[in-house]
Protein backbone atom coordinates (compact mmCIF):
# COMPACT_ATOMS: atom_id res chain seq x y z
CA UNK A 1 0.00 0.00 0.00
CA UNK A 2 1.49 3.33 -1.07
CA UNK A 3 1.54 6.47 1.03
CA UNK A 4 -1.11 7.95 -1.28
CA UNK A 5 -3.66 5.27 -0.44
CA UNK A 6 -4.81 6.61 2.93
CA UNK A 7 -5.63 10.18 1.83
CA UNK A 8 -7.29 8.98 -1.38
CA UNK A 9 -9.37 6.42 0.49
CA UNK A 10 -10.43 9.03 3.05
CA UNK A 11 -11.58 11.39 0.29
CA UNK A 12 -13.45 8.65 -1.58
CA UNK A 13 -15.09 7.38 1.62
CA UNK A 14 -16.61 10.82 2.01
CA UNK A 15 -18.99 9.79 -0.79
CA UNK A 16 -20.77 7.05 1.21
CA UNK A 17 -20.79 9.41 4.19
CA UNK A 18 -22.57 12.07 2.13
CA UNK A 19 -24.79 9.92 -0.08
CA UNK A 20 -25.42 6.64 1.80
CA UNK A 21 -25.23 7.49 5.49
CA UNK A 22 -26.44 11.06 4.85
CA UNK A 23 -24.01 12.41 7.45
CA UNK A 24 -22.55 15.64 6.05
CA UNK A 25 -20.39 16.22 9.13
CA UNK A 26 -18.73 12.85 8.60
CA UNK A 27 -18.25 13.56 4.90
CA UNK A 28 -16.61 16.90 5.64
CA UNK A 29 -14.44 15.31 8.31
CA UNK A 30 -13.22 12.62 5.93
CA UNK A 31 -12.49 15.18 3.22
CA UNK A 32 -10.51 17.39 5.58
CA UNK A 33 -8.60 14.42 6.98
CA UNK A 34 -7.85 13.18 3.47
CA UNK A 35 -6.62 16.55 2.22
CA UNK A 36 -4.50 17.19 5.31
CA UNK A 37 -2.96 13.74 4.94
CA UNK A 38 -2.37 14.40 1.23
CA UNK A 39 -0.53 17.60 2.15
CA UNK A 40 1.71 15.56 4.42
CA UNK A 41 2.38 13.04 1.64
CA UNK A 42 3.28 15.82 -0.81
CA UNK A 43 5.69 17.38 1.68
CA UNK A 44 7.26 14.01 2.43
CA UNK A 45 7.89 13.57 -1.30
CA UNK A 46 9.71 16.88 -1.71
CA UNK A 47 12.89 16.22 -3.63
CA UNK A 48 11.51 13.21 -5.49
CA UNK A 49 11.29 13.30 -9.29
CA UNK A 50 8.52 15.48 -10.71
CA UNK A 51 5.12 13.94 -10.01
CA UNK A 52 1.54 15.26 -9.78
CA UNK A 53 0.47 16.82 -6.51
CA UNK A 54 -1.75 14.42 -4.58
CA UNK A 55 -3.27 17.31 -2.64
CA UNK A 56 -4.27 19.16 -5.79
CA UNK A 57 -5.81 16.15 -7.46
CA UNK A 58 -7.74 15.03 -4.38
CA UNK A 59 -8.91 18.60 -3.80
CA UNK A 60 -10.58 18.53 -7.22
CA UNK A 61 -12.46 15.34 -6.34
CA UNK A 62 -13.37 16.83 -2.96
CA UNK A 63 -14.65 19.99 -4.64
CA UNK A 64 -16.98 17.97 -6.86
CA UNK A 65 -18.25 15.91 -3.95
CA UNK A 66 -18.97 18.99 -1.88
CA UNK A 67 -20.95 20.62 -4.69
CA UNK A 68 -23.07 17.49 -5.22
CA UNK A 69 -23.62 17.07 -1.48
CA UNK A 70 -25.27 20.49 -1.30
CA UNK A 71 -28.50 19.16 -2.81
CA UNK A 72 -30.93 16.37 -2.04
CA UNK A 73 -30.43 13.71 -4.72
CA UNK A 74 -33.97 12.37 -4.45
CA UNK A 75 -35.30 11.96 -7.97
CA UNK A 76 -37.87 14.67 -8.67
CA UNK A 77 -39.21 16.06 -11.94
CA UNK A 78 -40.57 19.51 -11.12
CA UNK A 79 -38.93 22.59 -12.63
CA UNK A 80 -37.12 23.60 -9.44
CA UNK A 81 -35.66 20.13 -8.95
CA UNK A 82 -34.40 19.99 -12.52
CA UNK A 83 -32.75 23.40 -12.16
CA UNK A 84 -31.22 22.31 -8.85
CA UNK A 85 -29.79 19.15 -10.38
CA UNK A 86 -28.48 21.04 -13.40
CA UNK A 87 -26.64 23.61 -11.31
CA UNK A 88 -25.21 21.17 -8.76
CA UNK A 89 -24.18 18.40 -11.13
CA UNK A 90 -22.97 20.86 -13.73
CA UNK A 91 -20.94 22.68 -11.11
CA UNK A 92 -19.43 19.42 -9.85
CA UNK A 93 -17.91 18.86 -13.30
CA UNK A 94 -17.23 22.44 -14.36
CA UNK A 95 -15.62 23.78 -11.17
CA UNK A 96 -12.93 21.06 -10.83
CA UNK A 97 -12.14 21.45 -14.54
CA UNK A 98 -11.79 25.23 -14.26
CA UNK A 99 -9.67 25.01 -11.12
CA UNK A 100 -7.42 22.40 -12.74
CA UNK A 101 -7.09 24.32 -15.99
CA UNK A 102 -6.80 27.92 -14.84
CA UNK A 103 -5.63 27.83 -11.21
CA UNK A 104 -3.48 24.69 -11.08
CA UNK A 105 -2.61 25.24 -14.78
CA UNK A 106 -2.56 21.61 -15.79
CA UNK A 107 -4.64 19.35 -18.00
CA UNK A 108 -5.43 16.67 -15.44
CA UNK A 109 -9.10 16.61 -16.44
CA UNK A 110 -9.88 15.93 -20.08
CA UNK A 111 -12.92 14.73 -21.99
CA UNK A 112 -11.57 12.55 -24.84
CA UNK A 113 -14.69 12.18 -26.94
CA UNK A 114 -13.38 10.07 -29.82
CA UNK A 115 -10.58 8.28 -27.98
CA UNK A 116 -9.08 5.29 -29.73
CA UNK A 117 -10.75 5.69 -33.10
CA UNK A 118 -13.36 3.47 -34.75
CA UNK A 119 -15.27 1.05 -32.60
CA UNK A 120 -14.38 -2.61 -32.96
CA UNK A 121 -16.79 -5.44 -33.66
CA UNK A 122 -16.62 -6.45 -30.01
CA UNK A 123 -17.58 -2.93 -28.94
CA UNK A 124 -20.68 -3.05 -31.12
CA UNK A 125 -21.54 -6.49 -29.76
CA UNK A 126 -21.16 -5.20 -26.22
CA UNK A 127 -23.66 -2.41 -26.92
CA UNK A 128 -26.21 -5.02 -27.95
CA UNK A 129 -25.34 -7.10 -24.89
CA UNK A 130 -25.96 -4.10 -22.62
CA UNK A 131 -29.49 -3.78 -23.98
CA UNK A 132 -30.20 -7.49 -23.61
CA UNK A 133 -28.74 -7.74 -20.10
CA UNK A 134 -30.60 -4.62 -19.04
CA UNK A 135 -33.86 -5.99 -20.44
CA UNK A 136 -33.37 -9.25 -18.54
CA UNK A 137 -32.13 -7.88 -15.21
CA UNK A 138 -33.46 -4.38 -14.61
CA UNK A 139 -37.22 -5.10 -14.59
CA UNK A 140 -36.68 -7.84 -12.02
CA UNK A 141 -34.54 -5.54 -9.87
CA UNK A 142 -36.72 -2.45 -9.98
CA UNK A 143 -40.08 -4.17 -9.61
CA UNK A 144 -39.40 -7.03 -7.19
CA UNK A 145 -37.31 -4.85 -4.87
CA UNK A 146 -39.76 -1.96 -5.05
CA UNK A 147 -37.03 0.59 -5.73
CA UNK A 148 -39.00 1.96 -8.67
CA UNK A 149 -40.91 3.92 -6.02
CA UNK A 150 -37.73 5.93 -5.40
CA UNK A 151 -38.59 7.69 -8.66
CA UNK A 152 -41.73 9.82 -8.99
CA UNK A 153 -44.85 8.50 -10.68
CA UNK A 154 -44.72 9.23 -14.41
CA UNK A 155 -48.23 8.88 -15.78
CA UNK A 156 -48.53 11.82 -18.17
CA UNK A 157 -46.66 12.60 -21.41
CA UNK A 158 -45.03 15.62 -19.76
CA UNK A 159 -43.70 13.62 -16.81
CA UNK A 160 -42.53 10.80 -19.07
CA UNK A 161 -40.63 13.30 -21.21
CA UNK A 162 -39.06 14.86 -18.12
CA UNK A 163 -38.01 11.44 -16.86
CA UNK A 164 -36.42 10.65 -20.23
CA UNK A 165 -34.40 13.87 -20.17
CA UNK A 166 -33.44 13.50 -16.51
CA UNK A 167 -32.31 9.89 -16.72
CA UNK A 168 -30.22 10.58 -19.81
CA UNK A 169 -28.67 13.77 -18.46
CA UNK A 170 -27.63 12.16 -15.19
CA UNK A 171 -26.18 9.21 -17.12
CA UNK A 172 -23.97 11.53 -19.18
CA UNK A 173 -22.94 13.40 -16.05
CA UNK A 174 -21.93 10.14 -14.36
CA UNK A 175 -19.28 9.55 -17.01
CA UNK A 176 -18.06 13.15 -16.97
CA UNK A 177 -17.58 13.17 -13.20
CA UNK A 178 -16.84 9.62 -12.10
CA UNK A 179 -14.76 8.56 -15.09
CA UNK A 180 -13.28 11.68 -16.70
CA UNK A 181 -12.77 13.50 -13.40
CA UNK A 182 -12.45 11.12 -10.42
CA UNK A 183 -11.00 8.12 -12.25
CA UNK A 184 -8.65 10.23 -14.36
CA UNK A 185 -7.30 12.07 -11.32
CA UNK A 186 -6.85 8.88 -9.29
CA UNK A 187 -4.98 7.19 -12.15
CA UNK A 188 -2.26 9.83 -11.83
CA UNK A 189 -1.33 8.27 -8.47
CA UNK A 190 -2.48 4.65 -8.52
CA UNK A 191 -2.44 1.56 -10.67
CA UNK A 192 -5.50 1.29 -12.88
CA UNK A 193 -7.16 -1.41 -10.77
CA UNK A 194 -6.80 0.57 -7.54
CA UNK A 195 -7.98 3.79 -9.15
CA UNK A 196 -10.99 1.97 -10.57
CA UNK A 197 -11.98 0.57 -7.18
CA UNK A 198 -11.68 4.01 -5.60
CA UNK A 199 -13.83 5.71 -8.25
CA UNK A 200 -16.40 2.92 -7.92
CA UNK A 201 -16.82 3.78 -4.23
CA UNK A 202 -17.84 7.30 -5.23
CA UNK A 203 -19.93 6.18 -8.22
CA UNK A 204 -21.96 3.58 -6.32
CA UNK A 205 -22.55 5.88 -3.35
CA UNK A 206 -24.06 8.54 -5.60
CA UNK A 207 -26.31 6.00 -7.29
CA UNK A 208 -27.48 4.75 -3.89
CA UNK A 209 -28.90 8.12 -2.87
CA UNK A 210 -30.28 8.62 -6.36
CA UNK A 211 -32.47 5.55 -5.86
CA UNK A 212 -30.51 2.36 -6.63
CA UNK A 213 -31.01 0.85 -3.18
CA UNK A 214 -31.99 -2.53 -1.77
CA UNK A 215 -29.68 -4.98 -3.58
CA UNK A 216 -28.84 -2.34 -6.17
CA UNK A 217 -25.10 -2.34 -5.36
CA UNK A 218 -24.95 -5.90 -6.72
CA UNK A 219 -25.62 -4.23 -10.07
CA UNK A 220 -24.05 -0.81 -9.67
CA UNK A 221 -20.68 -2.02 -8.35
CA UNK A 222 -19.88 -4.19 -11.40
CA UNK A 223 -21.35 -1.50 -13.67
CA UNK A 224 -19.06 1.19 -12.20
CA UNK A 225 -16.01 -1.07 -12.45
CA UNK A 226 -16.88 -2.09 -16.01
CA UNK A 227 -17.29 1.53 -17.09
CA UNK A 228 -13.83 2.32 -15.74
CA UNK A 229 -12.36 -0.72 -17.47
CA UNK A 230 -14.09 0.08 -20.76
CA UNK A 231 -12.77 3.62 -20.64
CA UNK A 232 -9.25 2.30 -20.10
CA UNK A 233 -9.56 0.04 -23.13
CA UNK A 234 -11.28 2.48 -25.49
CA UNK A 235 -10.06 5.89 -24.25
CA UNK A 236 -13.41 7.06 -25.58
CA UNK A 237 -15.88 9.16 -23.64
CA UNK A 238 -18.33 8.70 -26.51
CA UNK A 239 -18.30 4.94 -26.06
CA UNK A 240 -18.79 4.85 -22.28
CA UNK A 241 -21.54 7.45 -22.61
CA UNK A 242 -23.22 5.31 -25.27
CA UNK A 243 -23.04 2.24 -23.02
CA UNK A 244 -24.49 4.22 -20.15
CA UNK A 245 -27.28 5.74 -22.22
CA UNK A 246 -28.33 2.33 -23.51
CA UNK A 247 -28.45 1.08 -19.93
CA UNK A 248 -30.44 4.16 -18.94
CA UNK A 249 -32.83 3.69 -21.85
CA UNK A 250 -33.83 0.39 -20.29
CA UNK A 251 -34.05 2.04 -16.85
CA UNK A 252 -36.37 4.66 -18.34
CA UNK A 253 -38.56 2.01 -19.95
CA UNK A 254 -38.76 -0.02 -16.76
CA UNK A 255 -39.78 3.01 -14.68
CA UNK A 256 -42.51 3.91 -17.16
CA UNK A 257 -43.62 0.27 -17.17
CA UNK A 258 -43.67 0.02 -13.36
CA UNK A 259 -45.71 3.19 -12.93
CA UNK A 260 -48.16 2.42 -15.75
CA UNK A 261 -49.44 -1.17 -15.48
CA UNK A 262 -50.50 -2.55 -18.83
CA UNK A 263 -48.71 0.06 -20.93
CA UNK A 264 -45.51 -1.89 -21.68
CA UNK A 265 -46.42 -5.39 -20.51
CA UNK A 266 -45.70 -6.79 -23.97
CA UNK A 267 -42.07 -5.62 -23.78
CA UNK A 268 -40.91 -6.74 -20.34
CA UNK A 269 -40.90 -10.20 -18.79
CA UNK A 270 -41.75 -8.97 -15.29
CA UNK A 271 -45.30 -7.59 -14.99
CA UNK A 272 -45.88 -4.15 -13.54
CA UNK A 273 -46.98 -4.21 -9.88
Amino acid sequence: MSASTVPALLVCLAAPAFFVLLLPWLGWGLLIAGLVTALGVDRWRVGEPERPSLLRDLSLIALGLVVVSLIDLKAELDNLAMVRFTLALGGAVLLPYLVSRFIYRDHAIRFPWRGGGRWSTFQWVWLAAVLILGWLILPFYFITSGVYTNWPVVDTPDLIARLFVGVGAVGIWDELFFICTCFALLRRHFADVSANVLQAIVFVSFLWELGYRSWGPALTIPFALLQGYIFLRTRSLAYVVTVHLLFDAVVFGVLVHAHNPGLLDAIFLVPAP
